[in-house]
């Protein structure tokens, strides 16, 4: 059970991070290229959000095997585990993605 929690919060974060991670280095780089930084950020933080999804996930196509050949033998509950740390990943993302809004809500 720790296994999972930890892996939880592993894909939480590696989802978060690079949700707000890229979209603030991408604010950044558009000063370089005279953009307006909010409107780079947001755009980014919403084209991010899947992409932080599929990497905080293994970045394969595994874990969808895993739901399907579990679901075929009838075993829910590496099934349920499986779909856990996706919805831990796009709490992740989401967070990220809303946290990049609030900071620019004001800018653009």
């Amino acid at each position: 059970m720790d296994s999972y929690v930890s892996r939880a919060a592993l894909d939480f974060f590696i989802a978060f991070g690079v949700v707000f991670g890229g979209s603030m280095l991408a604010g950044i780089g558009s000063v370089f290229f005279l953009l307006p930084p909010a409107a780079v950020m947001l755009q980014t933080a919403s084209q991010l959000k899947i992409w932080a999804l599929v990497a905080a996930v293994g970045g394969s196509i595994d874990p969808l095997r895993v739901i399907e050949s579990n679901i075929i033998e009838g075993h829910l509950y590496p099934v349920a585990v499986q779909v856990a740390l996706m919805l831990c990943a796009f709490l992740g993302a989401h967070i990220g993605t809303e946290l990049i809004r609030w900071l620019c809500r004001g800018a653009a």
